[in-house]
């Protein structure tokens, strides 16, 4: 059976794109010197993209995931628990990844039907976008005319399955003429920010500027933020966010300068059955990430790092979290199981 292609979301980036055969994944790491695009075969291939930065964010690495399944079911209808192994541990932290593959197992139990698999990963796919742009359209009605914001890493259509989280309540509120300036963290050591956030940012004309991450609390004294606005790649029951490292930062330092804080990330980010933020593994990588760049040393041979992806941000340094079926300010465990129930 042949598939149909993949959604096309109503962006100027396409970073997924599924044949049937053959998963098409937007090199992230390239970018935004070069545009080129891995043909992945294999649920292996897909865990080596997801592990190496080719394609990242927690909702399109759940994507790729799904993808991925079914390429291994379709070249050997025993292999589920081995690429369901295989897929699982490419990236530790993101919730989305192992809710997506506890979604397609729950489709491939009930019938061992790879075609329902392959119509269950696309549905995947389309459900992202749907509640990418509501989403966009929940976290605009938050901002005033007039905003001024700052964003960090990359939470646009690279990241999911189209116009993003974070990057989607901006995408948004640019559509509707509410943003007065747009700021952007680079996001070491990968520099999300500058290589991705900005490239999505001018691909889609909405003016923006990058910052060093380490001038953000300079920037919030010196000029008027309104809200910090970034994804999530883990929500514990208690509203504790895990996201990539330097959230807890901005977090910490939009509350002193009076700058309001809001988590942008779908219903598969939501992990009730962990209780706070301290029982979230962060993913520790290896110190040749920050001690290097693109292959070339910038510290002294052997100098080892400390390097944390993702840092957790408490619930009561948060005033929103926006999923696509509404608003939770303030959160609270209650309030977040009201909301998911």
């Amino acid at each position: 059976m042949t598939s149909q292609p993949s959604p096309r979301a109503p962006s100027a980036v396409q970073p997924i794109l599924w044949t049937g055969d053959c998963l098409r994944l937007l090199d992230q790491r390239l970018l935004p010197i070069e545009e080129r695009y891995l043909d992945c075969r294999s649920a292996e291939d897909v865990a080596a993209a997801i592990h190496g930065m080719a394609v990242r964010g927690a909702p399109a690495i759940g994507i790729a995931a799904a993808y991925g399944l079914v390429l291994a079911l379709r070249a050997n209808p025993d292999a589920f628990d081995q690429a369901d192994a295989v897929l699982a541990e490419s990236r530790p932290t993101a919730i989305n990844l192992r809710w997506a593959l506890a979604r397609m197992r729950g489709i491939w139990t009930r019938n061992h039907d790879v075609d329902a698999l392959d119509r269950e990963a696309r549905r995947i796919h389309e459900e992202d976008l749907s509640q990418n742009l509501a989403m966009g359209e929940l976290g605009a009605a938050l901002l005033p005319q007039g905003a001024r914001v700052l964003t960090h890493c990359n939470t646009g259509a690279l990241a999911t399955g189209g116009h993003g989280t974070a990057l989607g309540v901006i995408r948004t509120a640019h559509a509707q003429g509410k943003l007065a300036a747009v700021y952007a963290g680079e996001t070491r050591p990968w520099l999300q920010g500058a290589r991705l956030t900005a490239w999505e940012l001018q691909r889609e004309g909405i003016p923006a500027k990058l910052i060093a991450d380490s001038a953000a609390a300079h920037l919030m004294n010196t000029e008027r933020i309104d809200w910090v606005i970034v994804g999530a790649d883990r929500i514990a029951a208690n509203g504790d966010t895990a996201n990539k490292i330097g959230t807890y930062m901005l977090a910490v330092a939009a509350q002193r300068h009076g700058a309001r804080f809001m988590v942008v990330a779908p219903t598969g980010t939501f992990d009730p059955n962990c209780a706070s933020g301290e029982l979230i593994p962060i993913e520790q990588r290896g110190a040749e990430e920050l001690t290097q760049f693109r292959g070339s040393a910038i510290a002294p041979p052997g100098f080892d790092a400390f390097n944390p992806v993702f840092d957790v941000t408490p619930a009561e340094l948060i005033d929103a979290i926006v999923c696509e079926r509404g608003v939770i300010e303030q959160p609270t465990t209650a309030k977040i199981r009201a909301l998911l129930a």
